[in-house]
């Protein structure tokens, strides 16, 4: 059996059904393909345990571009967004706590405690780290200029630099040093106390498989500040009925639009014709041919998995073979029968419905990954505990919560052979025990708990090395370059094949952004293929 239509797109993740939206929008007739029996990808809401539901995987919302939120009308569609009254909070080892967020005035006066030259220092801070963090939203909903397409390329170049080249000199120096050097030495280079660069210094470890001494982990840290929340820069919150409340909102956009999506219709192979792509065949046989093929899947997983090596470029090939993949994430959600007690902060309070970071200084990071490199995840690895059931008391019974933990430094292979299928309930048991030190009895509060490892994550959502980026955001692999020099604008080498992921520009999170980059170049492209048909 086989049908037609103007645009298939595999995986229903959110940045599939923002590029179905902006394609449905022109005229196209779509369909989507998602291999999982719930709509949303990565992101979705789902019940674990009677009567406790939470984010399965992505877990809280800031990135989420507003002009997508606002061409869906989301807000029509139940989408709604609690902000945290801070930030995050982190325990401290001798006994203290620092908290990050609620305001430039509070901020300082939690750095006073740990240094006053660091809470003077802070709203320079905060405004270098805005001018970059402006220029990434500028260029966010922009196609990167791609190697190859000739004037069309040197003028893209030229757009996107003229905002950088009309920076003062001090300006381009934090530019150039927030995509080059490491977290530690930018935080080191602005503050003094362990506390302050450990809260400012985890987003450089989040959903990066590598220490913040690493050249570029600086980047990973301000990807982390660029989104926003209710028009408020840099916040972060929890999305009500959890991460899965957007993408339902989105399906419910696009259906009304007219798209097709089929649960539960796994892709089994792209279907090549010459030098075209020209459709996918099911893991069942159907055959959904189209115009044009849309990934919404990691450019590991397209390329080495869904095509046959002989359809591909062997530079190309090689190239992607090359592409490095693996987070170093374990994501687990566990049902309480209480609220966490923290030894530095007891009783009931805001830092509840903040992150909670354990991973108090700069130097556990460090140990945390050096640890996981030699022994396949830390005894003492980075955790972030967020707790939506606090503000959204639909995701647990009365007198119950949910909480989601994210937890970093756990290799996407472990060494010597050794399986993550008898590894992860030893994992799990470990990240207890971190969050057991700062909150005694934790570990008493626990009714159930939902494991995924770096496996579980690649074989549920397709994640290859459980990599929530769909590839590590390093130099080498952004902007242009992202996946591959020369196909950084969401043009895959091969006619009528498009990428629309995580894989593309400007890379992980929520964004929406890749997915309505992509359908801008299908539209395009479109567009002159009607011209000259």
């Amino acid at each position: 059996m086989t049908s037609h239509y103007d645009a298939v797109i595999i995986g229903g993740g959110h940045n599939g059904l923002v590029c179905a939206f902006y394609l449905a929008r022109a005229g196209y007739r779509v369909r989507i393909l998602e291999r999982r029996a719930v709509v949303g990808g990565a992101a979705v809401t789902e019940e674990f345990h009677p009567g406790f539901r939470n984010s399965t995987a992505s877990y809280t919302v800031s990135l989420l571009n507003p002009r997508v939120i606002r061409d869906m009308k989301l807000a029509d569609h139940g989408y709604r967004v609690i902000e945290r009254p801070v930030s995050n909070f982190l325990p401290q080892p001798d006994g203290g706590y620092l908290k990050l967020g609620g305001g430039l005035e509070r901020t300082q006066g939690e750095f006073r405690k740990f240094s006053a030259k660091d809470a003077e220092t802070l709203p320079s801070y905060y405004a270098a780290l805005e001018v970059v963090a402006d220029l990434l939203r500028d260029l966010v909903l922009k196609s990167p200029p791609n190697v190859g397409d000739g004037m069309t390329m040197v003028i893209d170049a030229l757009r996107q630099g003229w905002r950088i080249s009309g920076l003062g000199i001090e300006q381009q120096r934090d530019v150039l040093d927030l995509f080059t050097k490491s977290a530690r030495t930018i935080l080191d280079s602005w503050f003094e106390s362990d506390a302050v660069k450990a809260a400012f210094g985890f987003d450089a470890v989040v959903g990066n498989y590598a220490s913040p001494d690493t050249p570029g982990s600086a980047y990973v840290l301000l990807h982390h500040v660029f989104g926003e929340v209710n028009g408020k820069k840099g916040a972060w919150g929890h999305a009500v009925g959890g991460m899965g409340a957007i993408t339902t909102a989105m399906a419910a956009v696009v259906r009304a639009m007219g798209v097709e999506i089929s649960l539960e219709a796994p892709v089994a192979s792209v279907l090549v014709d010459g030098d075209r792509a020209v459709g996918v065949r099911l893991d069942g046989g159907e055959e959904v041919t189209g115009r044009c093929v849309i990934a919404n899947v990691g450019p590991k997983l397209l390329y080495e998995r869904l095509m046959a090596p002989s359809d591909l470029p062997a530079d190309f090939r090689r190239r992607i073979g090359a592409f490095n993949v693996g987070s170093g994430t374990f994501r687990m959600n566990v049902a309480l029968s209480a609220l966490p007690d923290f030894t530095c902060l007891p009783g009931v309070g805001e830092h509840h419905q903040s992150g909670i970071i354990l991973a108090p200084t700069l130097d556990y990071m460090d140990r945390a990954f050096l640890d996981a490199k030699r022994d396949g995840w830390s005894r003492a690895p980075i955790v972030e505990m967020l707790i939506p059931s606090t503000v959204d008391d639909s995701l647990a019974p009365p007198g119950c919560h949910v909480a989601s933990l994210f937890c970093q430094q756990f290799a996407p292979v472990l060494p010597d052979g050794r399986n993550w299928d008898d590894e992860r309930e030893a994992a799990a048991d470990a990240i207890v025990a971190t969050v057991e030190a700062q909150a005694p009895r934790f570990a008493d509060s626990i009714i159930a708990r939902q494991i995924h490892s770096p496996l579980d994550l690649e074989r549920k959502f397709g994640l290859v090395g459980g990599d929530i980026m769909h590839g590590h955001l390093s130099l080498d692999q952004m902007w242009s370059a992202r996946p591959v020099l020369g196909h950084g604008a969401y043009r895959g080498p091969l006619k009528g094949l498009y990428m629309c992921g995580a894989g593309t520009h400007p890379g992980g999170g929520v964004t929406g952004a890749p997915g309505h980059n992509a359908a801008r170049a299908v539209l395009k492209d479109g567009a002159i293929w009607n011209r000259w048909r």
